[in-house]
């Protein structure tokens, strides 16, 4: 049976729009990979999918659940879109989310070595902001 500490995932980063979110949870050695979908429909009251892009924004933060530190990736538009979701709607998860970078179509190694040296910064700045050696 696995023990507690060996569920907890330190790392991940996603890669989203508004149509789909690729959540790659890694370590050292592996990569888990998620996909979230977006499932479209329409509301009277809105005439527009807000109630979809809401679903699809809290699936990617249930998928985010009980990770320490996530880079959040993707196009300008949907990191604010996201950003200002969680800030509204999921404040406990804001503090989970270390950083946010616009990027174009990545692969998926492409994502990860942007995750872990993105990580490895935030490993050698301090509580101050200063840079350790």
């Amino acid at each position: 049976m696995p023990t507690e500490t060996a569920q907890i995932v330190l790392h991940a980063v996603v890669r989203t729009d508004h149509q789909q979110a690729q959540v790659l949870r890694f370590d050292e050695t592996q990569v888990q990979t998620q996909t979230v979908q977006l499932h479209a429909h329409t509301t009277a009251q809105h005439k527009s999918g807000v109630r979809s892009e809401h679903e699809f924004f809290g699936a990617v933060c249930d998928a985010l659940d009980g990770i320490a530190q996530v880079l959040v990736t993707g196009t300008h538009t949907a990191l604010a879109d996201f950003r200002h979701y969680v800030d509204k709607h999921r404040p406990h998860l804001a503090k989970h989310l270390v950083g946010y970078e616009v990027v174009d179509h990545p692969t998926d190694p492409q994502l990860v070595a942007l995750a872990r040296a993105f990580f490895q910064r935030q490993d050698r700045l301090g509580a101050d902001g200063m840079l350790r050696a």
